[in-house]
């Protein structure tokens, strides 16, 4: 082979790398959870065109979804995700952990890095068949509930949690509590495995007569099968689910996209983000707009984990970690 010709050939093997690593670079990958995925659509898009306003860079975002645990292992195992976007603190705290994100995550961003909180509902057949009002409903013999299995996803911890606070909440003790929470898992004919999949459970396998998921689905599952399918019933009682962000420093150091990921997570605390997350059902952070949307989101009594049970941490240890209370209260059918 001529020197000339090597020398084209190694141009263009050099302009190919080049071209990769401008690919990556211009590339984000956001590993979130189920029920959040037509909100980071809308995100998705309203970031790129405002990252194109700001910087005159073309910027291509991807999605990764599934239960919120198995996403943080999945991150953990090797997914090159840039940021990571979950509905529960412990599950950032689990990458934290093993060094995956910066161990002071949460004070990267404002509000705990969390730049929007949800809460546990009822979801109910059109008409409400079977009156269901609030979480003592939960627990009468014949009615089926569909929940996220605590062990796979920030949604079934929360549903879990809330639960466990309802009681503790009208004066309960923690043992009441358990055998409360307990017998509603007795009407758990299916664990789902992440909220996406206990929709799915509910309203294409038809099984169940209410499903217990995060506020944010009902603008979901309207727009996906159509509206009036279900009831959205507002316990008295709720728990409130921050959901942090954090930047994967493993993956940004590797390709380079530590300002883009920054970028694109401090966006979110922008008026047109917190918009968006309040038209998907999430309650923004800003008070101003969510006040603006005060009918989406009803009065609610809500609590914070702290209130029964220190933190999200120690919630795991007590009760979702191998050999803890869930696993005490439920036997897998």
């Amino acid at each position: 082979m001529n020197l000339k010709k090597k020398l084209r050939l190694a141009l263009a093997g050099l302009a190919l790398v080049a071209g990769n690593l401008a690919v990556a670079q211009t590339t984000l990958l956001n590993a979130s959870y189920d029920v959040a995925r037509e909100f980071y659509k809308d995100y998705n898009a309203a970031f790129v065109t405002h990252y194109k306003k700001s910087t005159g860079k073309d910027v291509k975002v991807d999605q990764a979804h599934g239960g919120s645990s198995a996403q943080a292992r999945a991150v953990n195992d090797g997914l090159d995700a840039d940021v990571v976007t979950m509905n529960t603190t412990t599950d950032i705290e689990f990458l934290a952990s093993t060094g995956v994100v910066a161990k002071d995550w949460a004070k990267r961003f404002p509000g705990n890095a969390s730049p929007t909180t949800s809460t546990m509902l009822f979801l109910t057949r059109e008409g409400n068949p079977k009156h269901i009002k609030d979480w003592d409903d939960l627990v009468k013999p014949g009615i089926q509930v569909i929940v996220v299995n605590p062990k796979t996803g920030g949604n079934g911890r929360m549903a879990y949690l809330a639960a466990w606070g309802y009681v503790r909440k009208k004066g309960g003790t923690d043992a009441q509590a358990a055998d409360f929470v307990a017998k509603l898992f007795k009407n758990v004919p299916v664990l789902a495995k992440g909220g996406r999949d206990a929709t799915t459970i509910f309203l294409q396998r038809n099984i169940g007569d209410v499903l217990v998921t995060f506020e944010s689905e009902v603008v979901s599952v309207d727009r996906e099968f159509g509206a009036g399918k279900v009831d959205a019933v507002h316990p008295s009682v709720s728990i409130i689910a921050e959901n942090p962000v954090a930047v994967v420093e493993r993956t940004v150091a590797k390709k380079g996209t530590a300002e883009l990921a920054k970028a694109y997570l401090d966006y979110l605390y922008s008026d047109e983000a917190q918009e968006i997350a309040a038209k998907h059902a999430l309650r923004p952070r800003s008070a101003a707009i969510l006040k603006k949307y005060a009918n989406t989101f009803k009065p609610i009594q809500l609590f914070a984990v702290s209130e029964y049970f220190g933190s999200l941490s120690e919630a795991q240890k007590v009760h979702f970690n191998d050999g803890g209370q869930f696993d005490k209260l439920y036997t897998v059918k």
